[in-house]
């Protein structure tokens, strides 16, 4: 085993600079990191003449990857670039620090051609707007601030921060939506299930003794031969409305109806709107706070709204300002935005602080969100238990009203045998 001597950052930021035993560079490099530290540099204890190439030297190769970069590795790669910048080292060397500890990927080999052209000369957010793909115009509009007023660190850790609040409202309506979600599936391959196999016996239980159905049975019958014969139509329409959504979705006032359309649903339209406004106000004011000129700014919030009708006001808001006008009074105009959102915005225009405002009302209408996500939730929950109540009901009465009268018939022929 050799020797190699290291040079890391702890959790404080504070330069360690020790020695460690191992077989390799990699195995070295573990070790370090098992001491829940950085390393940023490392080299083998050698003669004279014979050294190990430090951390972070030389050309990288890059790996062939595909697919995209998921949002929770981006937000923690932004938040240990923020740790690093802080720490006080040059960004070539904490883009460095963080590509070696990445596995092969679309985002390792970004941050190798990240790295690249800074060394060539290139600023931090020129190198990153060459990847549109990993680093959105909100990412690289950041950093380009940061680096304008010089304070990247905070830049970086503003960003880690609206990033991780995004993420964790995104993942908690996603995981509010799992449970219906699952039980109205189980269900409904259950009572497929029960009009495949169960109801065609059934039927020919009625045929053999040829007695008169009700309605509500004939339905019950023709609805499962129906599923059992025409199956494949049940994928086939799922996909056609797919395809017809998307045709919809392709062209601007197809986004704006079905956007308006979402906006007006019960119950998921309230969710929809706050989740909106809140993406909006925390994207804007966290833009504002770092510096971005406001109509810039509303221009990178235009383009991440995921709401067409948000998008119109927006673009409202813009055109207001560049003629000198307020932001609050276009907002109410919208109608999208209440009262409240419109008038602490009118008051941040009025007291300079914006940006704060701003993230107050993000704040507030994270808290909505949550508490219309659980209101949603314990409304699913009797609303699903009935819709499957009022589903089984009416198979069992249509399947036994006619066995009653069945029973009925042969308990009458019965008697008659039995007096003749």
């Amino acid at each position: 085993m050799a020797m190699f001597q290291f040079e890391a950052m702890d959790s404080k930021g504070q330069v360690v600079k020790d020695e460690v035993e191992a077989t390799s560079t990699e195995e070295a490099i573990q070790k370090i990191r098992a001491r829940k530290l950085f390393p940023t540099s490392i080299k083998e204890r050698k003669e004279k003449g014979k050294k190990t190439p430090g951390l972070g030297a030389g050309k990288r190769k890059k790996s062939i990857a595909v697919g995209g970069v998921s949002a929770k590795q981006l937000t923690t790669f932004t938040r240990q670039l923020s740790t690093l910048q802080d720490a006080g080292l040059p960004v070539v060397r904490s883009i460095r620090i963080l590509e070696g500890q990445l596995k092969p990927g679309v985002l390792k080999n970004a941050l190798i051609d990240v790295a690249d052209d800074v060394e060539g000369g290139s600023t931090f957010s020129e190198a990153l707007a060459k990847h549109p793909k990993v680093f959105d115009k909100l990412y690289v509009n950041m950093v380009r601030a940061g680096e304008a007023g010089g304070a990247l660190d905070t830049i970086l850790q503003r960003l880690a921060d609206f990033r991780e609040k995004s993420q964790r409202l995104k993942k908690q309506i996603i995981s509010a939506m799992i449970y219906p979600a699952a039980v109205i599936t189980f269900a409904g391959g259950i009572l497929a299930a029960v009009l495949t196999f169960i109801v065609p016996k059934f039927k020919e239980i009625f045929m053999e003794f040829d007695i008169e159905l009700p309605a509500i049975t004939k339905l019950l019958l023709n609805t499962s031969e129906t599923i059992k014969e025409k199956f494949y139509w049940g994928p086939v329409v799922v996909v056609g409305l797919i395809i017809i959504y998307k045709a919809i979705r392709a062209t601007e006032s197809g986004r704006y109806v079905v956007d308006s359309i979402k906006l007006k649903l019960p119950v998921f339209g309230i969710i929809i709107s706050k989740s909106s406004i809140a993406r909006l106000t925390r994207t804007l004011g966290t833009l504002v706070a770092a510096g971005v000129p406001i109509l810039e700014a509303l221009n990178i919030v235009r383009e991440t709204a995921g709401n067409e009708v948000v998008a119109r006001a927006i673009t409202d808001v813009h055109d207001s300002i560049r003629e000198g006008e307020s932001i609050a009074e276009p907002l109410a105009q919208s109608k999208i935005f209440d009262d409240m959102v419109v008038n602490m915005i009118a008051v941040g225009e009025e007291t300079g602080d914006l940006d704060k405002m701003l993230i107050k009302i993000a704040d507030t209408y994270d808290e909505d969100v949550d508490a219309a996500v659980a209101g949603m939730m314990s409304l699913l929950e009797p609303i699903m238990i009935i819709c499957l109540g009022i589903a089984v009901g009416f198979i069992v009465i249509a399947l036994f009203m006619p066995l009653i009268s069945l029973m009925n018939n042969l308990s009458g022929g019965a008697s008659t045998g039995g007096k003749t």
